[in-house]
Order: structure tokens, then C-alpha cells, then sequence
């Protein structure tokens, strides 16, 4: 098939799923797009492709600034900004021959679980219940991966602060991968917690992840949080020596299952999912070894204090007068000047969104700060040195000094395999019932799984595993997500590690 008529059949998907409001800006079927995509199959004609994302469409989370979209963040407070530049990794595609396919729906400014907390609607999955009921997308790169899952395009960049790429992969049946942190420029991508935010990506399967992410996998000197072309060399050079190189070729590998995952909330189709994908990877000559992250049951606390608090901080500019749509005040007669603030971030900010600021205002309050934010930075820093512990291989840029209680070399694991999320995708009609609807405590529960890398900067993946039961709910559509975690720079191995498990022949067939 032709790049061209790819691309049209993305964009005939588009307009054909457009009840799931998967996208907030889309492209038209007659637009530059088109010459742009056959400039990509001329190009490909002649054996000289750009990449290997030539000529494809990438569709591009509402919240990663785009020159020629409007970058909204799914919020009031930015209905009307349109970015006078690319972001880093738009540019980078760009360059690389792909094509932006549109602006995904996201929960606003990326805080949520289920892409409901949006300015333009929830995004609603195409997997149903049993009872035809429209279940979650997940969040808060839901429109992403329901692009990706209904063939809108060929990949698609989110943002992951605390499980939000992976936990949409794992309600939509799709990939979602997580890098290490720093390895993608965040440079104009709108931020939502600095020290969690990364960019990453979603994709039919992981060749098309592994495509994108070798265009951004680059080093980006605008940006201060990514990794220094000398540290990637040295991590490159770690990764290189034969103790470590050979994993990625004959190599069997320790896979570690964290016993503090093993909760008692887990759904049994969930549980069943995990055991068959350890199963597999012991059939392929893999061994398995038990491993303990005690700090993991501290974890999300941690995150719910310190995202928050970046959060508030980060959403202070959005105050009418230098940022942000503004609402009454200095050029309104409606109401006073003084209340200017007052009513910009009340009609911009939706529910969520004041929720975790006024959280983050609270944490980081002289009388709190010491209670809450501190203490959840030690736990951040405990969370980090249990998976260093467990780890085979050394934390690349930790200091020459660092002393561990490590594990001893024989017994470290190289992997980690666990669930994405604890049950399968609700209904969004019980997330969106102000009455009888799970409380905003419920929502945040639904990361504990995958918070933990993201408090220590790790590489993640979410891959799909079907499901089967005769004795499933109305809420479970069969979707399961497994979560594999490696060291920190060790993504080529979590990459290898998903393209094991999409080659499963099976389907885990489990009774609930």
C-alpha cells in the first residue's frame, strides 16, 4: 500500500470515528498533508526515505506545542493559544518526513486517569461491555491511543507523568512505551509536573513505537532536564559491554515479579493475564525470580504529593495577564480589576485541575512543606534505591560513590513484569455520574502500578494481553495490560522484551 493511501485511510477513519472524540483538531481531507505524503512516496519510490516515518501521519498530544494547530491542553484557560513554534519532538518528526495527523483529547493539562476531565468532551473507547455500555480510553493520553487503536494514525506521541501513556495502552489494547526519563526533549511540551513529564509514545505495535522513538531519541540542548550527549555515550558504552549486550541476542533473561504487586484488589482476569505472560517467558527459556519493592505500597502517596505541588506551581502563570484566556478584569466592565485572577483561572480551570492545584498549594505551604512535600521526596529517593537494588545492572549515571545494599550479581534481575493497571477499563457513564460515580480517590488508585517507574525515572511498556472468560463482568472487554520495566537507559531491552510478548500465540482464557 501506498504511503498516500495510507494516509487516506487514516483520515477516512478519522471521519467515520469522530463519535469518540479521540481528536480535538483534525486534518481536512483536502490539505498540505497531501502533497507532503507524496513527496514521501516519490522519495521512498526512489530508495532515499528520510526514516522509516516518512510520509507517515503521528498524531500529537494536545498538550506538545504545534506551530500550525492550536495547542488548547483540553482547558478553557488556553481555548485560544495557538504556538508561535514546534516542540522539540514535532520538530524532529517533521524533519524525519512525518506528518502531523491532528491534536489529540487529552484530560486537562494531562491530570487524570480516564480522559474525562476534558474542556471537549471524555474520549470514549471503541471496546465495549457486555451491556454496549462506551468504556474509559484511560488518561491522560486517551485520544492518543484511541487514534492509534481505530487506525486514525500511525502512531502517536502522549505524555506520561504517572502511568498516563500506559494506561491507556492497557484499556485500548494498544503499545504504549515510556522512556527513560530525559532521553526525549520536553522542550514546548506544556508542563504539567517537571520532574515526571515524559513524552511518550503509542503504536499499533513496536515496530512502530521503535520507528518514533529512534527519530526522538536525540539530545536537545534547549531542554535542561535531557541527557547530555555525554552521558548518552556512557550509558551507550555501559550498555556495549558483553555482560550486558548479549541480553539482546541469546542471553535468557531474569524476569522479576514484585510480590508488592500481588494486591488483593487485583481482578482475577488481570492476575490470570500476568501469570500466562510469566508462564511464556519461562516456556522461551527465561527464568523467574521473585524480587520485593517495599516501598512500592508508599509510592503513590509520594506521587499524589509531589505532583500536585509541581502542578500548582507550573499552572500559577495561567492568571489572565501574561498567560491565559482572560476572563473579566483589566478589559471588562463585568467585574472589578481586582477580581481578575479570581475569574480567569475560575472559568479556565476545570474540576480536576483546581482540585490538584489547590493539593499542590497545600503541600507546599510553610506549615505543610516539612509534613508532606519533603517527606514524599525521601520516599521518591527510597522508591529509586529499591529498584536499583533488585537490578542486575547498575544505574548508569549513578555517582562512582554510591553504595547499595545491592543485590549480589547472580541474583539481580534484569527485568521487571508486572500489570499496568488493577482491573479492567470501567464505564464512562460511572466515571461521569457526579451521584454514584467513583470518587477522584478511586481514580488516582488506578496508578499504583504504574507510578513507581515514573518516581524513578525508568523505562516502561505497556503491552496488550487478550483476555478470554466466560464468566466476565460488564465492565471487562477483555483488555489486559502488562507492564515491563527495566534500569534506567535499559530501553532497548524493555523494547526487545514487548516485542517477545506481541509475539504470544495465545490468548489467556480466565474465568473471573
Amino acid at each position: 500500500m501506498s504511503l498516500l493511501r495510507e494516509a487516506e485511510r487514516c483520515i477516512a477513519n478519522q471521519k467515520s470515528h469522530v463519535a469518540l472524540n479521540a481528536f480535538i483538531t483534525a486534518l481536512q481531507p483536502s490539505g498540505p498533508w497531501r502533497e507532503q505524503v507524496r513527496d514521501a512516496d516519490l522519495r521512498t519510490e526512489q530508495g532515499t526515505p528520510r526514516s522509516k516515518v516518512d510520509g507517515r501521519l503521528i498524531a500529537i498530544k494536545d498538550n506538545i506545542c504545534t506551530r500550525d494547530l492550536p495547542t488548547t491542553c483540553a482547558s478553557g484557560t488556553l481555548e485560544e493559544f495557538v504556538s508561535p513554534f514546534n516542540s522539540t519532538v514535532v520538530g524532529q518528526l517533521e524533519d524525519a518526513g512525518a506528518v502531523v495527523a491532528g491534536k489529540t483529547n487529552l484530560d486537562e493539562f494531562g491530570m487524570g486517569s480516564h480522559s474525562v476531565y476534558s474542556r471537549f468532551g471524555p474520549v470514549r473507547s471503541f471496546w465495549q461491555g457486555r451491556d454496549a455500555e462506551p468504556l474509559s480510553a484511560g488518561g491522560s493520553s486517551g485520544g492518543s491511543a484511541v487514534a492509534v487503536a481505530t487506525g486514525q494514525c500511525y502512531a502517536a506521541l502522549g505524555t506520561d507523568t504517572g502511568g498516563s501513556v500506559r494506561l491507556p495502552a492497557a484499556y485500548t489494547g494498544t503499545i504504549g512505551f515510556k522512556p527513560s526519563y530525559g532521553l526525549i526533549s520536553r522542550w514546548g511540551v506544556v508542563a504539567y509536573a517537571n520532574s515526571l513529564d515524559t513524552v511518550g509514545i503509542l503504536g499499533g505495535s513496536i515496530a512502530s513505537v521503535r520507528d518514533v522513538f529512534n527519530v526522538v531519541n536525540q539530545h536537545d540542548p534547549r531542554d535542561p532536564t535531557n541527557i547530555s550527549p555525554l552521558s548518552r555515550s556512557r550509558i551507550r558504552s555501559y550498555l556495549q559491554s558483553p555482560s550486558y549486550a548479549s541480553r539482546l541476542t541469546s542471553t535468557p533473561l531474569r524476569v522479576g515479579v514484585p510480590i508488592e504487586y500481588n494486591i488483593s484488589e487485583l481482578h482475577p482476569t488481570i492476575r490470570c493475564a500476568w501469570s500466562r505472560t510469566l508462564a511464556y517467558l519461562q516456556q522461551q527459556g527465561h527464568s523467574i525470580h521473585a524480587i520485593s519493592l517495599p516501598t512500592t505500597k508508599l509510592a503513590l502517596s509520594a506521587y499524589y504529593v509531589l505532583a500536585p505541588a509541581e502542578a500548582s506551581s507550573n499552572l500559577a502563570k495561567y492568571d489572565g495577564v501574561r498567560y491565559g484566556t482572560r476572563r473579566g478584569g483589566l478589559d471588562s466592565d463585568e467585574q472589578p480589576q481586582s477580581s481578575l485572577y479570581a475569574s480567569t483561572r475560575g472559568h479556565g480551570f476545570g474540576p480536576e485541575a483546581k482540585r490538584r492545584i489547590v493539593l499542590g498549594a497545600f503541600s507546599l505551604s510553610a506549615h505543610a512543606m516539612d509534613n508532606y512535600f519533603i517527606q514524599a521526596q525521601r520516599v521518591r529517593r527510597l522508591v529509586q534505591r529499591d529498584f536499583d537494588c533488585v537490578f542486575q545492572m547498575k544505574q548508569p549515571l549513578a555517582f562512582s560513590g554510591t553504595e547499595l545494599e545491592r543485590a549480589p550479581e547472580h541474583t539481580g534481575v534484569d527485568i521487571l513484569i508486572c500489570p499496568t493497571a488493577p482491573s479492567p477499563p470501567p464505564r464512562i457513564s460511572d466515571l461521569i455520574d457526579s451521584d454514584n460515580g467513583p470518587s477522584p480517590l478511586d481514580a488516582y488508585m488506578n496508578d499504583v502500578f504504574t507510578v513507581p517507574a515514573s518516581l524513578a525515572g525508568l523505562p516502561a511498556m505497556s503491552v496488550p494481553v487478550t483476555v478470554s472468560g466466560e464468566k466476565q463482568d460488564s465492565n471487562n472487554a477483555g483488555l489486559a495490560g502488562i507492564q515491563i520495566v527495566g534500569q534506567y537507559g535499559d530501553d532497548q531491552l524493555v523494547l526487545k522484551v514487548g516485542e517477545l510478548l506481541e509475539n504470544q500465540k495465545y490468548k489467556s482464557r480466565c474465568y473471573a
